[in-house]
This record gives structure tokens, C-alpha cells and sequence, in this order.
């Protein structure tokens, strides 16, 4: 791991994953996490005061960078979010292999991270693999734009970006992505953010469960 990769891309990523028209995303989604929740690529902790603890009992989240790690434990201290940490257990693991019992949680969270995710069939089918009947993947993630001249751009300007921004991905389909790993998506909604390229806001978000 480079200078870049190491030191610049992590408060980067931060940064802008904690941007308003993302937090505004977070907070629609979030909040209807209930009972066992295992979120994927925890980052920087954005996700974590905005958890409602009267639905949430346990919550698993999930990282991969350590760097990010620190910055997840400092956030649960940094906002008093005493009732959440007593919850929270870390797991210094990536999506693609995740330290948990099959059929062990009900809710999957995944917010702005599909994009980055290598092998991101794996972390959905371990997302499949330990969530208990009838549980839930709440998603709100960017990607692939419906204009076609938004869509040319992403793919044009993806190579480079996946290079700055720590191998997020602008045209990757989170729907199309549950899909073909055996989710069916129910609730959904999109919208451009405000105030954010278009080639980088087209944000998509709801509910999945496994078909």
C-alpha cells in the first residue's frame, strides 16, 4: 500500500462519504435496522448515530482498513453514543469473508460501499449466506446513471477515479448487483444528489431480500 492509499485516501473518503447530501442518505435508511445488524465497511462510523436503539440489539461492523477501524471506535466516543457501543463489536475483515454464522443476523446494512468492494458478488452471497429467514439488506449507494450522457462520462472517467478515490467504481448498479446474487429488491427509490457531480451522485436506495 502506497503514500496515497495509506495516508490520503482514508480522510479522502471520509470526507466525503460524510458530505450533507450523503448524511441526508444515511439518515433515510438507516434508521429501519432492526435486531441484529451486520453492516458492511463500517468506514469512518458516518452510519452510527443515526442506529435506532430501540430495534437494534446487536450490531457487527465490519472493516476491512484498519486506519478506518480507529476512526469508527473514536466516532462512537466522539458522539455519546454510549448505548450503541455496548452493542457494537468490530470485526477487522473485509465483506468477502464475513466472521459470522449463517442464518445469525437480520438485518445487512450497506451504504456507499458496493462501489469499492473488489469482489463484491462474494460480499453479497456472504451477505445471503448470514442473513436469517426473512431478513433484510437496506442499501443506499451510488452508481450507474439512466441518462445516457451521464453514463458515457462514468465510464470514461472511472479508470482515473478508481485510482484517486481508492477503487470506488461510478457505474456499477446495486440493484442489477442483488439481483444477480439471488435478492429480489423490493422498496427502491433514486435521485440525483444535490450538489454533487452527476457523474458520482446518482444515488439508489431501499430494501432486498433473498428471492
Amino acid at each position: 500500500m502506497g503514500f496515497w492509499d495509506r495516508y490520503v485516501v482514508p480522510p479522502l473518503i471520509s470526507c466525503a462519504c460524510s458530505s450533507k447530501p450523503i448524511m441526508k442518505q444515511r439518515e433515510k435508511i438507516v434508521p429501519e435496522a432492526e435486531g441484529v445488524v451486520l453492516e458492511l465497511g463500517c468506514g469512518s462510523g458516518t452510519n452510527f448515530g443515526y442506529y435506532d436503539l430501540d430495534k437494534v440489539t446487536r450490531l457487527h461492523a465490519l472493516e476491512p482498513a484498519e486506519g478506518m477501524l480507529r476512526r469508527a471506535a473514536q466516532a462512537l466516543e466522539a458522539q455519546d453514543l454510549s448505548g450503541l457501543a455496548e452493542r457494537t463489536q468490530f470485526h477487522a475483515a473485509g465483506a468477502e469473508d464475513v466472521p459470522l454464522e449463517d442464518a445469525s443476523v437480520d438485518t445487512v446494512m450497506i451504504t456507499f460501499v458496493l462501489c469499492t468492494i473488489p469482489k463484491w458478488r462474494q460480499a453479497l452471497e456472504e451477505a445471503r449466506r448470514v442473513l436469517k429467514p426473512g431478513g433484510r439488506v437496506l442499501f443506499s449507494e451510488h452508481g450507474l446513471a439512466p441518462d445516457p450522457d451521464v453514463a458515457r462520462w462514468q465510464h470514461r472517467v472511472e479508470p482515473v477515479w478508481k485510482r484517486l478515490a481508492g477503487g470506488c467504481h461510478l457505474t456499477r448498479s446495486t440493484p442489477d448487483m442483488l439481483d444477480t446474487c439471488g435478492f429480489r429488491v423490493g422498496q427502491q427509490d433514486a435521485m440525483y444528489l444535490p450538489g454533487t457531480p452527476r457523474i458520482a451522485g446518482y444515488a439508489v436506495w431501499g430494501s432486498a431480500r433473498v428471492a
